[in-house]
Order: structure tokens, then C-alpha cells, then sequence
């Protein structure tokens, strides 16, 4: 078995020191630099030849910036001969970009994964990808995980469980993630069904399900501007939900969103540490982090040995 070593990038070192504490180990010794035009500059301080490499880098904003400083890690990694490089992205940048949308519009998010490959990638791990099929852009193993079994076990032992509560998609395509936390918490599910104007606008929104009296929990893999996370809380309430938690992988929070989350009639927000958060987002007062660094240094950890990572989420 080749020996585990883990670089992080600078978007969340916080987050790369608790995932190798986790895992046993060191976090590798990397110097970054910048030339005066900007350009980034790598430097591994350490023998990395013939070791299984797991470079951690969240693509939060700058996400162009964050790519690129992922993209020199792996080539410099490929060059110092590592035996097996793993790019651990934990929030996937330009995820929502997976099909074309109009007739000349590129596929960002394969064309990212070709990137990750080119530079040196051997295998993607990454955490509540906006959708499955982004794990077939990249040409080479995929690791997706989840954040749901980490949340519904929390929620279960400091709330609670039962038809008290239910659980709320924001958009049809999150039905698959509201059932896996409903059917850990013993909940029903409710849909809301919006219809986008446009990128970052929802034209309209239409509730299906029954959520009177009952304690809903929306539940999405991000939160941007949280636009559409302020018009679910309006309808849930006015639809007589009795109160109103959310709860999502990764807390972009761009432009408006934190203004949002505090005006809204949101309760608690329950996000996960993939990303780091803005000052004024911790001083917010609604938004509680819940890590899954033990889940991802539980993955890089079975990965190295060659045990499976699915038996985390059993």
C-alpha cells in the first residue's frame, strides 16, 4: 500500500487541517506565490514520489482563481512521480453549468473535469455534486459523497424524529436528497415547484405537499444568493408551516444572500463547512456549521486502502 499524503490549496486550509487530522496524518507542506502579474506559483516541500496524493481545494470565490491554483497542485504532484493524485473538491465549481442550455452554450462542468484530468488527476472526490452526472464527465474513478447521513443524524439526536416534521425539496431536482433525510428522520416530503426566469431569478413557486402545522426543513446542495431559499420559507409559512429550518451542503452565500437569510422567517440554517464562511455571514446568528470533515477523511482513508467508501452511507 503506497503511502497517504494530503496537500490542501489556500480556498479552505481550515478544512484540509480537520479532514487529516481525521485521517491520521500531516497536512503536506506546499509554498504558494504570486509573480507580480499575478500568476500563481506552486512549490511542494516534500518527497511525494511514489505516494497516493489527496489535493483538497473547495472552489469557492474566486472559483476561477481556486481552479487554477487546483490545476498547478496536480501538475506539480504529476511531475514530482506521486503514484496516484486525487483531486478532493469538496464544493464543485461551475456544477450548475452540466447541459447545454441554449444552442451554443458550452458544458462547463465537463469542461473542468477534462482540466482536472489534463493536469494530473487520477480520481474526483467531491461532496453533494448539484447533479449524478457530472460523475460521468470525468475520465476516471469518482467518489461522491453525501452530507444527508451527517445532517439527518444530527437533526435526529438535538431535534428529533417522527411526522412532526417534514421535509422540503426547493426544486423538483432535489427529490432524491429530501427522500434520503425524510427516510432518516421518519418524515413525510413536500415538493415546491418554481419556475426560473432566468439564472438566479424564480418566476414562480407552487407548493405540493402538506406542511400545516408542521415543522419544515428545506433541504438543497447550496446556497447562492438564496433567493430561492427566502421564496420556499415565504410559501411554507404562508402554507401555515409552524416553523421553518433549512438546511444545505455548501454556503456560497454570494451578493444579497446573507441580507436574506436575516429578513427571512428562517430559523436556523444548518450548512456544512465544504466552504468557508464570510465574517458577516458568522455574524449572522441563523447559520450553524455542521463539519463533514470525518466523512471525507473516512473516504480518503478507504480509498488508500482499497475498502469500500459506498459502506460509509449504508
Amino acid at each position: 500500500m503506497a503511502k497517504l499524503k494530503i496537500f490542501s490549496g489556500n480556498t479552505n486550509p481550515e478544512f484540509a487541517k480537520k479532514v487529516a487530522f481525521h485521517a491520521g496524518v500531516e497536512l503536506g507542506h506546499c509554498k504558494f506565490g504570486r509573480f507580480a502579474d499575478g500568476e500563481v506559483q506552486i512549490e511542494i516541500n516534500e518527497s511525494v514520489r511514489g505516494t497516493n496524493t489527496f489535493v483538497i481545494q473547495s472552489t469557492c470565490p474566486p472559483v476561477n482563481e481556486s481552479y487554477m491554483e487546483l490545476f498547478m497542485i496536480l501538475d506539480a504532484l504529476r511531475r514530482a512521480s506521486a503514484n496516484e493524485i486525487s483531486a478532493v473538491i469538496p464544493y464543485y465549481g461551475y456544477a450548475r453549468q452540466d447541459r447545454k442550455v441554449a444552442p451554443r452554450a458550452p458544458i462547463s462542468a465537463k469542461c473542468i473535469a477534462d482540466l482536472l484530468k489534463t493536469a494530473g488527476a487520477n480520481r474526483l472526490i467531491s461532496v453533494d455534486l448539484h447533479s449524478s452526472q457530472i460523475q460521468g464527465f470525468f475520465d476516471g474513478p469518482v467518489d461522491h459523497l453525501f452530507a444527508i447521513p451527517t445532517f439527518a443524524r444530527e437533526w435526529r439526536e438535538r431535534i428529533g424524529a417522527g411526522d412532526d416534521y417534514v421535509a422540503v425539496s426547493p426544486d423538483a431536482g432535489g427529490v432524491e436528497r429530501v427522500r434520503a433525510f425524510a427516510k432518516r428522520i421518519g418524515c413525510s416530503i413536500a415538493i415546491i415547484d418554481k419556475r426560473r426566469a432566468g439564472p438566479n431569478q424564480v418566476e414562480s413557486v407552487n407548493l405540493v405537499g402538506d406542511v400545516k402545522g408542521k415543522v419544515a426543513i428545506i433541504l438543497d446542495d447550496m446556497i447562492d444568493t438564496a433567493g430561492t431559499l427566502t421564496q420556499a420559507v415565504d410559501s411554507l409559512l404562508k402554507n401555515n408551516a409552524k416553523r421553518v429550518f433549512a438546511v444545505a451542503t455548501h454556503p456560497v452565500l454570494s451578493g444579497p444572500a446573507i441580507s436574506r437569510l436575516k429578513e427571512c422567517g428562517v430559523e436556523k440554517v444548518w450548512v456544512t463547512d465544504t466552504v468557508p464562511l464570510r465574517p458577516e455571514a458568522i455574524a449572522c446568528g441563523k447559520i450553524e456549521v455542521i463539519s463533514v470533515a470525518p466523512v471525507v477523511a473516512e473516504a480518503i482513508k478507504r480509498i488508500n486502502t482499497h475498502d469500500s467508501v459506498s459502506a460509509l452511507f449504508d
